[in-house]
């Protein structure tokens, strides 16, 4: 087993000059002993039950609990049950989020490459703002594709959907917000 031996040395000042002697070259060091400083040796505590530090206390009930279970029993029905999406909408779902998210990423990336080699070759001087344009455009599609890939895709388990998903995302938007509002007005 090897040990690891620390020597102890001393932290070094930089200090300023002297205004009455010529200025050196550099900045002198000081070494300072360690033995003047104290270094109380303490142990941290917590001394305070401060919301997410400490456990709930078995004398005041958790407020949240008790309401969730009073709606679970008055509902009635199995939430977890509408909360469920199929296999294969789930998979059509992924498939048109990589899409719409790889797609226009793989075109900034290779744009911002295509930008590289024709500045190289000096071919075209591109100008600065033009590569900080399409990765803002590009980019910023490819954050929306997450969005637009799950809104596309058919909800529907036995229908397909179209190509680009149009007219399902106008469906599935006023579904959503639907479903928002029910919620909301419960």
């Amino acid at each position: 087993m090897k040990t690891l031996v620390c020597a102890e040395k001393p932290p070094l000042y930089i200090t300023k000059p002297s205004p009455w002697r010529p200025r050196p070259i550099s900045p002198t060091l000081h070494p300072t002993p360690m033995k003047n400083i104290h270094h109380p040796t303490r142990t941290w505590k917590l001394h305070a039950e401060a919301k997410g530090f400490g456990g709930l206390s078995s004398t005041i009930p958790d407020k949240r609990i008790q309401r969730e279970t009073v709606t679970r029993k008055n509902s009635g029905k199995n939430d977890d049950d509408d909360d469920q999406i199929p296999k294969v909408v789930f998979e059509r779902m992924i498939v048109r989020i990589l899409l719409s998210v790889g797609v226009p990423m793989a075109i900034g990336l290779a744009l911002l490459h295509l930008f590289g080699i024709v500045k190289e070759q000096h071919l075209w001087d591109v100008p600065l703002w033009l590569p900080v344009l399409t990765t803002f455009f590009t980019f910023g599609t490819s954050a929306l594709g997450i969005a637009y890939g799950t809104l596309s895709t058919s909800w529907d388990a036995e229908k397909k959907g179209s190509l680009l998903g149009v007219e399902e995302a106008q469906q599935n938007w006023v579904e959503m917000w639907r479903e928002e509002e029910d919620e909301s007005n419960k």
